[in-house]
């Protein structure tokens, strides 16, 4: 467990702090809630009437108008899908909507070890290889924004383009019919955090207005786009973007279907082969629960067997489906585990403490989980990552991870200006891809260095890690833990941590690797868990924590999950 935190604590904002009191909210929550920027109670009253509307999207009514005339005239209409979790919801929702509205749809997703990234040529070439018919037009889910060179071939097949993506336009964009981006340059859209799954559920709602005013529909009738929902929330949390107020709403209606198991029969099942009671589903299940399982078939498969899980409605097909997932998933978590250590043993052998990055390659390793080794080796070091594995002609593909204030894809934007040795990039400020040739893989790591050690200086990047203070000893029960349970958090809208002394009164490992411990505080006795951590030689501590209820033998205890131990 990383030894270089800097521990803070959140700033109670005292104005919107009994603001929300005045509004009848619990004084600890209003404390949890003010610090997070809430103002007022409304911004905790996750209702559909709060969600911004559609037609701030730019291009949304060029997209809407394509797509009505394309259903009417039955064109064929081919979705083409990113290989995550992200990408497999915005696909089923496309999918599921579109045909619910009476398109010819169907869907292709790139598979990682065969195809580039995105929209490319190559999996247009596919798409025709796989059907009798071309597609008229593409619609792109989370992907497209920087496929300039696979929009372009598509028109010249005569296949039209549009756009639905999220990630960080380039200087060149490609020229498509119509981009629906809230991210790019001309775009008002007012929440620049939706995800992938986010931004084709908005075009799918203002498609369905669009009917409705065309007569199609008449008002408040068509497909209920709510019932996917739970599908939305999926996506977003498994891609880790901002929960701001939108998202929160789109997180919060999505698991009050789930919690109502009123969901598709693909996340039932899910949740049945994770042996999670669906009643009480919150975001840390779909993050770390659900979403792993879908991932995994696009890191280690096909990501069309988890799309597939996600759009029938069938719950047998569903089940054997999930079993499926749940096998790719434990597979890739041996091979994980495997090239971690593989990592953490050349770093201690070879490593430098001086070194501002991180930078490996492995003969053996799988470019579909570098993504997840660079984010464990950033995560221990708390150094801008980059892991490498062989991919075909020679390549090197590569997944990055970065630190907070650290832009990995700034960087390497400046690699590819400076240096020249990169074939093709992208992503975000923390995580971003890219490919090289093999004999470029000495220059790159040396330039990786280069480049972000110019950039970091003298600056502290030691990991800040932002704690809400002392629970009140009052709120140290199942009843205030099933009450945070019941409020939306994930990426920056973070689940609360308190920070409180303990004494040690027994300890036990788990599976070799997992700190059991029974700990007092203020003559109360609270069970705590700290996973990957050793033995602590200390008998008084100082825990950084957060509680929730434990479920056994149907009773229900408190569970301290301890997150860093220090000495008192």
């Amino acid at each position: 467990m990383n030894s270089s935190y800097k521990i803070c604590i959140r700033k109670t904002q005292h104005k919107n702090y009994n603001l929300l009191l005045k509004n009848g909210i619990n004084p600890l929550l209003a404390k949890l809630l003010s610090s997070r920027g809430v103002t007022e109670a409304s911004q905790i009253q996750y209702n559909w009437l709060n969600l911004i509307n559609p037609n701030n999207l730019s291009h949304i009514e060029k997209a809407t108008n394509y797509l009505l005339e394309s259903i009417i005239s039955k064109k064929r209409i081919l979705i083409v899908a990113d290989y995550d979790c992200d990408g497999a919801t915005a696909c089923a929702v496309a999918v599921r909507a579109l045909k619910a509205m009476g398109a010819n749809v169907n869907f292709i997703v790139p598979n990682r070890f065969n195809n580039n990234y995105g929209l490319s040529v190559d999996i247009i070439k596919q798409a025709y290889e796989e059907s009798t018919e071309k597609p008229d037009l593409i619609i792109t889910v989370d992907n497209g924004i920087s496929s300039v060179e696979g929009v372009e071939y598509a028109r010249q097949m005569g296949i039209d383009v549009i756009i639905t993506d999220h990630h960080l336009p380039g200087k060149t964009l490609p020229k498509a019919l119509a981009i629906i981006n809230p991210n790019q340059y001309d775009c008002n859209f007012p929440s620049k955090n939706l995800a992938g799954v986010g931004v084709i559920f908005y075009v799918m709602i203002a498609l369905r207005s669009k009917m409705r005013i065309r007569g199609i529909y008449k008002k408040n009738e068509g497909p209920k786009l709510n019932e996917l929902v739970d599908l939305v929330a999926l996506g977003t949390v498994a891609d880790l973007v901002k929960l701001d107020f939108n998202n929160r709403i789109l997180v919060a209606q999505g698991l009050k279907r789930i919690q109502a198991n009123k969901t598709i029969v693909g996340i039932q099942a899910l949740f049945n082969i994770s042996n999670k009671n669906i009643n009480n589903a919150n975001s840390n299940d779909l993050g770390f629960l659900i979403a792993p399982k879908i991932n995994a078939a696009g890191r280690l498969s096909d990501m069309s067997i988890g799309i597939r899980c996600l759009i029938t409605d069938n719950y047998e097909e569903a089940s054997d489906i999930a079993q499926k997932l749940n096998d790719i998933n434990n597979e890739r978590k041996k091979i994980e585990e495997e090239s971690n250590l593989q990592a953490i043993l050349e770093i201690d052998k070879y490593g430098s403490e001086s070194n501002k990055t991180i930078c490996l390659y492995k003969e053996n390793w799988n470019h579909g989980i570098v993504g997840l080794i660079a984010s464990k080796l950033k995560e221990k070091y708390w150094k801008p990552t980059i892991a490498f594995a062989p991919s075909k002609n020679n390549e090197l593909r590569g997944s990055g991870r970065s630190i907070t204030g650290i832009n990995i894809k700034e960087i390497l934007d400046i690699i590819s200006k400076k240096f020249n040795i990169i074939q093709q990039f992208g992503g975000h400020a923390m995580a971003a891809g890219l490919t090289i040739t093999k004999n470029n893989y000495i220059n790159f790591k040396s330039a990786f260095e280069e480049t972000t050690k110019n950039i970091i200086g003298n600056n502290d990047i030691r990991q800040v890690l932002e704690t809400d203070g002392s629970l009140d000893i009052e709120y140290a029960n199942t009843e205030f833990a099933n009450l945070l349970n019941q409020q939306v958090w994930g990426s920056g809208f973070d689940e609360p941590l308190f920070i409180d002394q303990f004494e040690i009164i027994s300890q036990t490992t788990l599976k070799d690797k997992h700190l059991k411990l029974l700990l007092k505080r203020e003559d109360l006795m609270f069970d705590g868990i700290c996973f990957n951590h050793q033995v602590v030689e200390h008998k008084n501590i100082k825990a950084v924590y957060k509680i929730e209820n434990n479920s056994w033998n149907n009773k229900k205890s408190l569970q301290l999950v301890i997150r860093l131990i220090t000495p008192n």
